[in-house]
């Protein structure tokens, strides 16, 4: 347990480089299923890096916004204290997720019975599983938390 902890940390405190950093499929890491990548703070399609048109949200801060945008109306999420608030919210009653010990939990909930993710080894499993044929996408590199909810929204949200 101490292990995921230490690496959940590592996973949502950092952010090794401002190099690209590249999302799969499942366990893959092959080009052909790089979902995005973020590269300098914005979140991209595919293996894009150069397209304005190929944003699909960017971290500025802790809030992620729509595509290139930087626009309080364009806020998609609001990081603050390991949860996730809707747009520009600090309520309550906004927070979508909150992201606890390697944990993403539904709203503002710790149960076991609210995982709707596991983080592992730069991992991403579906609810409380560490099961290889349950991993839903995996990270290159380690990323900040602001970084970890723009990917989980592309992965999400997008595709």
């Amino acid at each position: 347990m101490k292990y995921i902890i230490i690496i959940f940390n590592l996973l949502i405190t950092m952010s090794l480089s401002n190099a690209q950093i590249k999302v799969y499929k499942g366990k893959s890491k092959y080009s052909t299923d790089i979902i995005c990548n973020l590269n300098k703070g914005k979140v991209y399609k595919k293996n894009s890096t150069y397209y304005t048109a190929d944003v699909i949200c960017n971290i500025r801060g802790n809030k992620i916004y729509k595509g290139t945008s930087s626009y309080s109306s364009d806020v998609i999420y609001t990081i603050k204290d390991g949860c996730v608030y809707k747009g520009n919210s600090s309520y309550r009653q906004d927070i979508i997720m909150t992201i606890k010990d390697g944990k993403i939990y539904k709203g503002v909930s710790t149960y076991s019975s609210d995982v709707i993710a596991t983080i592992k080894d730069l991992k991403v499993y579906k609810e409380n599983s560490t099961y290889n044929n349950d991993i839903m996408f995996t990270i290159d590199d380690y990323v900040s938390l602001e970084e970890f909810v723009a990917i989980w929204h592309v992965i999400t949200y997008v595709f």
